[in-house]
């Protein structure tokens, strides 16, 4: 039988980043500015520079005393530079006011040396470190990131990645592997290599880099059962659309069928990702005739507001009631008491997709399947039932 679900329950609108079309705003020049600021200058100063030749790639090399080659390089792979000729390249170029010409690069080479991220939300840590490692190790490489946030929109989603694509980004990361398989078709025919994080599905032929969000939170909700809770609640997100949550869910199911606990008896609340949202889902829960004794988040953020919501309706975590997790993000154990949450490993998820997509994009060839290993953070907010 399929758990109950109390859909809508949790009034909070997505909050879209509606359109990546931006305009140039070009101020008033400001005079006690520009006087404090030789670089402003005035007017004047400003069309005389701008109307001086500007500095070449061979202007750099000679001034540095080296070939175009080596400040290629120190341009596109400074790691492949030894420390003192970079040095004098850095400063030719800061001395000239050289700027490379991406645009007749990007021409000629068909690339642009961009890779874009598109996340469902900004709004809380939990793709922080990961998109910060990722996009490290895409710096490492010569490349830059573009970042979109779909707000957990499919169809804000799909017009992002046909943008980020007209606009020349090289490569797509995305999160999870649901959505319309058309889009990946138009990727493939647009010959624009695409990787999936967070996730691990090996059935897909789409590359991966990510864990199994089944088999993590089966093992966490295995525990909670060994504890003695049965009367056991899941809040997450809409399961549509997103196959984190419908594997997270999977995973609980699962483990309460092992037990010989009837899915049936599990409760679940689908709301967005948020503090606010994840208290009022426990509000909601414990107000019912038969309040849960134990309630699994679908991440940590949702737990957290948990947790805030029990302190102010007086009830005791864990005596009263065990709050876990998902995600291990500081924000865990920042929280009074610490959460037990699933620790995911999001920086080495990051790095390695960035490596994925870098050697797809040099290779030519398909991309693999990594499945990352998670491990459940013992906290202060999981002990057997009242």
């Amino acid at each position: 039988m399929l758990p109950r679900r109390a859909r809508a329950l949790i009034p909070s609108p997505c909050k879209p980043l509606h359109d990546l079309n931006a305009s140039l705003y070009i101020a008033p020049l400001d005079r006690q500015y520009a006087c404090q600021n030789p670089i402003v200058g005035s007017r004047r100063d400003i069309a005389m520079t701008i109307s001086r030749p500007s500095p070449t790639l061979h202007d750099v090399a000679r001034l540095a005393g080296v070939s175009t080659a080596t400040v290629s390089r120190c341009l596109n792979t400074p790691d492949k530079v030894v420390l003192s000729t970079r040095e004098r390249v850095e400063r030719a170029v800061q001395e000239l006011g050289y700027a490379p010409n991406f645009g007749a690069r990007a021409m000629a080479s068909r690339r642009t040396n961009t890779i874009a991220a598109i996340i469902p939300t900004m709004e809380n840590a939990i793709f922080a470190k990961g998109l910060q490692a990722f996009q490290e190790e895409l710096h490492r490489h010569g490349f830059t990131l573009l970042v979109a946030s779909s707000s957990y929109d499919p169809d804000i989603e799909a017009q992002q990645i046909t943008t980020m694509v007209s606009r020349g980004a090289d490569a797509i990361l995305v999160i999870g592997h649901d959505r319309d398989p058309k889009i990946y078709e138009w990727l493939k025919r647009q010959n624009v290599p695409v990787v999936a994080a967070w996730t691990y599905t090996p059935a897909t032929a789409l590359a991966s880099v990510g864990f199994d969000n089944c088999a993590a939170m089966k093992e966490l909700c295995q525990r909670v059962i060994d504890l003695g809770h049965r009367d056991i609640a899941f809040v997450a997100p809409p399961v549509d659309d997103n196959d984190r949550a419908r594997g997270r869910l999977r995973g609980i199911t699962m483990a309460m069928d092992d037990a010989g606990l009837s899915p049936s008896r599990l409760s679940v609340v689908e709301c967005p990702y948020g503090i606010d949202e994840g208290a009022r889902a426990f509000r909601r829960l414990m107000a019912d005739a038969t309040p849960p004794s134990a309630i699994i988040c679908g991440n940590d953020v949702l737990a957290v507001g948990a947790i805030k919501a029990a302190r102010e309706m007086g009830i005791e975590v864990p005596a009263q009631v065990s709050i876990t997790g998902f995600d291990g993000i500081e924000l865990s154990l920042a929280v009074s008491p610490p959460l037990t949450t699933v620790n995911v490993p999001h920086q080495e998820m990051g790095r390695l997709a960035a490596e994925m997509l870098v050697e797809m994009l040099q290779s030519g060839q398909p991309g693999r399947n990594i499945r990352l290993a998670t491990t459940i953070q013992p906290g202060g907010s999981l002990a057997p039932p009242p």
